[in-house]
């Protein structure tokens, strides 16, 4: 199968800057507060959150398509834990937070969620490496 699309950024560590190839992606990168840092930066889990949230976002609305739901006001809210692995290393953790539209039922919702996460690429890349929980709001 061939590749729809490659994206390219450049970063100089945790304390300096990412940059897209295109120019569109260009922030400051800093440790937060909480890991000795000033917190002055976006950081990687912040990214991986936002990427992981607008993904899953989009493939809830194809897969919502697919199975004649309107998740027109829907959202997801990604909550990307850094942990100690226990190997001298660092692992992930991540939390899904779903919020669907009042008119859908409890069992329609997690029959969307369930789909969506067989369906978006962050799901499949993080599938079997990284805990992730996809909840119901």
């Amino acid at each position: 199968m061939s590749t729809l699309y490659t994206a390219i950024a450049t970063a100089s560590g945790r304390d300096g800057r990412a940059v897209s190839s295109d120019g569109r992606l260009d922030v400051a990168l800093a440790r937060p507060a909480e890991l000795g840092g000033d917190g002055a930066g976006t950081n990687p889990e912040q990214l991986f959150a936002a990427g992981y949230a607008a993904c899953f976002t989009s493939a809830m609305q194809l897969v919502a398509a697919r199975m004649n739901l309107d998740v027109a006001d829907a959202s997801v809210t990604a909550e990307v834990g850094l942990r100690p692995n226990g190997k001298g290393g660092f692992g992930l953790t991540v939390t899904l937070r779903a919020e669907l539209p009042d008119h859908l039922s409890p069992e329609e919702g997690r029959k969307l969620l369930d789909a969506t996460h067989e369906v978006c690429p962050y799901s499949n890349a993080t599938r079997g490496n990284i805990p992730v929980d996809v909840v119901v709001e």
